[in-house]
C-alpha cells in the first residue's frame, strides 16, 4: 500500500509539471535562454536512468531483459514515426485544430505509460521509483514546453493550451492504477515494464534529444550543454547508488 501512495504522488508531480507553459507566458526571453541546457540535462538524465537504473534491476529481473529493450526501442520508433506522418497528413489536408486534439491524444496515452513506468518502479522499491520519477521530470519539461507550443500554435489561447495540457498529464495517474491493478493480475510486471521503458529512454534521448544539442556549434554553449548532459547522467547515477 506505501509503493501505492508514492505513486501516485509522483504522477501527481509528473503531472505537475505539464504547467510548465506558464513560465514561457511571464518570463518568455530567461526561458528561451535556459532551454538548451535543460534540453541537455534531459538527455543525460534519460540515459542515466536507462543505464544505471533501469536496466540493472531489468536483468535481474528478467532472463531476457535486452530483448524487451529492443523491443521498447523499437516500439518508440514506430509510434513516433506514425505520430510524424500522422501530424504531416493532419497538416496537410485538414484543419489545423485538429492538429491540436491529436497532439493532446497522442500526449495522454504518452503521460499514461509514463504512469505506468513510474507504478511499476515503486513496485519494485522507492528508490528506483525516485530516480524513475525524477528521470521521467526531466524528460516532461521540455516535452511539455514543446506540447504547449504546439497548442498555442495550433489556434488555442495560452490558458486553454495550460488547462488541456495538464488534463492529458493526469492520464499518468490512471497509468498508475492500471500498473497497480494488473500487477495482481500478471506476474513479475515491473520485470516487462522497466527494460521496455529502458528502450524507450535510450531512444528519446538518442533519436530526439542528443540530434537537437549538435544544432549547437557555439563553443561556449556546447561546453554547457556538455556540462549539463553529464550532470544529467551524474544525478541519476547518484540516486541509483
Amino acid at each position: 500500500m506505501e509503493a501505492f501512495f508514492q505513486a501516485i504522488i509522483a504522477v501527481l508531480i509528473v503531472s505537475a509539471v505539464s504547467l510548465i507553459g506558464v513560465v514561457f507566458i511571464f518570463f518568455h526571453k530567461a526561458a528561451d535562454r535556459i532551454l538548451f541546457l535543460l534540453v541537455s540535462f534531459s538527455a543525460g538524465g534519460l540515459l542515466g536512468a536507462a543505464f544505471f537504473s533501469l536496466l540493472p534491476e531489468s536483468i535481474e529481473q528478467n532472463a531476457n531483459a535486452f530483448a524487451f529493450v529492443f523491443a521498447g526501442f523499437v516500439a518508440f520508433f514506430v509510434l513516433e514515426k506514425f505520430l510524424y506522418w500522422h501530424h504531416h497528413h493532419v497538416r496537410k489536408h485538414a484543419v489545423e485544430k485538429q492538429f491540436v486534439y491529436l497532439n493532446l491524444i497522442g500526449d495522454g496515452i504518452h503521460n499514461f505509460f509514463d504512469g505506468v513506468l513510474i507504478a511499476a518502479a515503486f513496485l519494485q522499491n522507492a528508490t528506483l521509483g525516485f530516480s524513475t520519477t525524477v528521470a521521467v521530470v526531466f524528460h516532461e519539461i521540455p516535452q511539455e514546453i514543446g506540447d504547449f507550443g504546439l497548442l498555442v500554435y495550433g489556434g488555442l489561447s495560452k490558458k486553454r493550451a495550460l488547462l488541456y495540457n495538464f488534463l492529458t498529464a493526469l492520464t499518468a495517474v490512471l497509468g498508475a492504477l492500471a500498473a497497480f491493478f494488473f500487477s495482481t493480475h500478471i506476474r513479475g510486471l515491473p520485470g516487462l515494464v522497466l527494460p521496455i521503458a529502458a528502450g524507450g529512454f535510450i531512444y528519446v534521448a538518442a533519436t530526439d534529444l542528443i540530434p537537437e544539442l549538435h544544432k549547437e556549434t557555439d563553443v561556449k554553449k556546447s561546453f554547457l550543454q556538455f556540462s549539463a548532459f553529464l550532470a544529467g547522467a551524474a544525478l541519476l547515477a547518484l540516486l541509483a547508488g
